[in-house]
């Protein structure tokens, strides 16, 4: 079975055609796409999807790599979870991290090397709100008051350029 693929296509054509692109390619080397198990999801109004005879389910949101990405492109859902797993992570550090007899540079190397990467997977795609900000600039309210202090590394600090981070100043919508 082929599983876990994702296609993007720009219309409903080059989708169909693309969908039996992989179906043939796949055949020849024993794979079978089942299109029954397939689902679809548009930007635009599309209830049911039909090829070959056969329906596919449409969805208004899936999880891929660990982000949820939705037809309209709102990220809140996925970035309010990273952050949680970063609150999380920091409490589970909790002991470590307030003992007296661990130097602050270890500790800034734990949190970057454990904390940050549970955050930041899947940041790339993020379309950002000003709530979800007002999110991350309360994360790292709570990450200062264990004493760090990361300009370096640390994703919601202002950059040289004035701008918030790596992320885009302005919101932008990944087309599926």
């Amino acid at each position: 079975m082929l599983d876990d693929t994702t296609l993007m296509a720009e219309s409903e054509e080059e989708l169909k055609n693309l969908l039996m692109r992989v179906k043939e390619e796949s055949a020849k080397y024993g794979l079978k796409l089942s299109i029954k198990k397939t689902k679809i999801m548009a930007t635009g109004p599309i209830t049911s999807w039909q090829t070959e005879g056969e329906e596919m389910e449409a969805v208004r949101d899936f999880t891929f790599l660990g982000s949820m990405i939705t037809a309209d492109g709102d990220s809140s859902h996925g970035i309010k979870r990273r952050l949680l797993l970063g609150r999380k992570a920091m409490t589970n550090l909790d002991s470590i991290l307030k003992r007296r007899d661990t130097t602050l540079p270890t500790k800034v190397r734990i949190v970057k090397a454990m904390v940050f990467p549970l955050v930041m997977y899947g940041s790339e795609s993020w379309t950002i709100k000003k709530a979800d900000r007002r999110r991350m600039d309360a994360f790292e309210l709570e990450e200062e008051e264990f004493g760090f202090d990361i300009p370096p590394f640390t994703p919601f600090k202002e950059s040289q350029s004035g701008s918030h981070s790596p992320f885009p100043s302005s919101p932008t919508t990944n087309t599926l």
